[in-house]
Parts: structure tokens; sequence; C-alpha cells
């Protein structure tokens, strides 16, 4: 209301179940955990627009308006675009990307009043844009994809991540940040792993218990034999006693 603007079906949808979203995950690094990846999704008091007011109390102190330049290039062709500080646009901020930039909820047409058609855009640092996706719901894929893993929107940019931040991509996400060596070699990221070494069963040996040495038949009888004999020679003895 204060904004006079309503929020898109999907956004709308998803504060009508939680008021914003934050998740975090860590890695063990010698036995210590290290934050690595973030998702947010700022809370519907969050929701702070960009633009339009100063940062400071000063009469005439510069605003982000202040750096609209009318030659920047608009959209042509496959470029969207881009949003405007200035009243031409409304901007919102879904996300702080811990301080690497700003997700934003950008109404492009605001005027003469603002247009229901909302998109998702990257500010960088630099403070230039970078289109994402149409939806909410897209945006939202793409933010659970990429693991939140911290600068994982400039890869959407032309500059692309940082190389330590393409470190981590290496290891929980290879496919992504190589997807121009996917595309030229198909086989690159396929799994070759043998299920069926993979899974097999380990079979034990069965540990053989060691058994007496079996006396032949023969020497049997024979020990019989001298057995009985000494049994009838002691019988002897006694009867002649």
């Amino acid at each position: 209301q204060k904004n006079s603007c309503v929020l898109p079906e999907d956004l709308k949808n998803f504060y009508l179940m939680t008021d914003g979203f934050q998740m975090t995950w860590s890695v063990k690094t010698d036995d210590t955990p290290m934050p690595l990846g973030s998702m947010v999704i700022n809370s519907v008091s969050n929701l702070c627009r960009l633009g339009g007011s100063s940062m400071y109390t000063l009469p005439n102190a510069p605003t982000l308006a202040d750096l609209e330049d009318d030659t920047d290039e608009e959209g042509n062709g496959d470029k969207p675009e881009k949003p405007h500080f200035d009243s031409r646009s409304l901007v919102f901020e879904l996300d702080p990307c811990n301080g690497n930039g700003k997700v934003c909820l950008v109404y492009k047409h605001a005027e003469p009043v603002v247009s229901p058609d909302t998109e998702i855009w990257f500010l960088d640092r630099a403070l230039y844009w970078h289109f994402l996706t149409k939806t909410f719901t897209a945006y939202y894929r793409l933010l659970i994809t990429h693991l939140g893993l911290p600068q994982w929107q400039y890869a959407f940019t032309s500059y692309g991540v940082s190389p330590q931040a393409k470190q981590w991509f290496n290891m929980y996400k290879p496919i992504t940040i190589n997807t121009a060596l996917l595309s030229e070699e198909a086989d690159s990221f396929v799994n070759k792993l043998d299920p069926n070494k993979v899974f097999k069963s380990k079979n034990k040996t069965p540990v053989l218990k060691k058994k007496p040495p079996s006396q032949p038949p023969g020497s049997q009888k024979s020990h019989m034999s001298m057995t009985s004999a000494k049994t009838s020679s002691l019988a002897g003895n006694s009867s002649r006693k």
C-alpha cells in the first residue's frame, strides 16, 4: 500500500506460507565448521525499497537516482531493458547477498501507474544491473540449485565469479561452473562408476578349522590287534600266577 504496488502471485503465495527464508550451511576444515552457503529471502518487513531517498541528511546529498545515465543502452534484441533508480522503476531488496551485491524485485514500469509485471535482477557492488529471471519461482529454483554458494549470482554476469568462489563451485557445483566445457565434451562429467563394483558385496573367506590327521584303516586295525594282544598276554600272566 505504501508504494502502490501489488506483489506478484508466486511471491505473495511464498509470503503466505512463511515470512522470509534463511538457510546457512557450513563445511569442516581442520575439525572447525566454517560458514559457506547462505540462502536468504527477506521478510516482508525487510523488503526495503532502493533508490529515491538519500542515505545522508545533507540537503543536496546524492542518491542512487543521480547515477542514472540517459545514454545507457536499453533493451536491444535479446537484452532486456535495465531497471532505473529513479521514479521510472520500483526496486525492492530480496537478498543482501552478504555484501556482495543485492538481488532485487523490480517493477520496471512505475509511471504513470505501477505495472504488475516484475522481474528479478542482480545489482552488483559497482551498481551495474544483471538480469536473473522473470519470476520469483524461477529465481527460487536458481537459489536452491546453486546451494547458496558465495557470489553465485556473479555466474550470471559477464565477468563471472571470483577465483576463490570458483574453487567452491568446482568442489560442490562443477557442472554449473563448467557449462562451456560440458557442451564441448559431453562425457566430461558423466558418472563412470561401475555400480556392480561399487555395490559388490564383500564375501568373507570362510576360515577352515584344522582337523586332526585321520589314520588310515590299516594302522587302526594293527593298533587294535596290538591292543588285544597286550590284553591277552596280561590275562595269561595273571592266570599263571
